[in-house]
């Protein structure tokens, strides 16, 4: 099963969240629009800034597990790799 690991961020360079889900479509769509109580909405983390694809679920985990130790610039630089303007990423991924 596919699964996905993603960073929402709050504004560029703001607020950073890092998950992961086997429905990115859906569970970015839950961040964007407020549904996920805790964290991402008390901070307004909504923007899928940067996501990328596993072949399964155990292997999402394990690079969820470490990018979440990174240090805050190296998350940033992560994402700047591939979204360098910060753009929401949310209508790339809408089926």
């Amino acid at each position: 099963m596919q699964a996905f690991v993603y960073i929402m961020a709050s504004v560029r360079s703001g607020t950073l969240y890092i998950g992961v889900t086997t429905d990115l479509a859906r569970r970015a769509g839950e961040h964007r629009h407020g549904l996920v109580p805790g964290f991402t909405q008390k901070y307004k983390v909504n923007r899928l800034v940067y996501y990328e694809e596993h072949a399964d679920i155990r292997e999402a985990i394990a690079t969820e597990k470490r990018l979440k130790k990174w240090k805050r610039l190296w998350k940033i630089r992560l994402i700047e790799k591939i979204n360098p303007d910060w753009r929401d990423l949310y209508s790339q991924i809408q089926g």
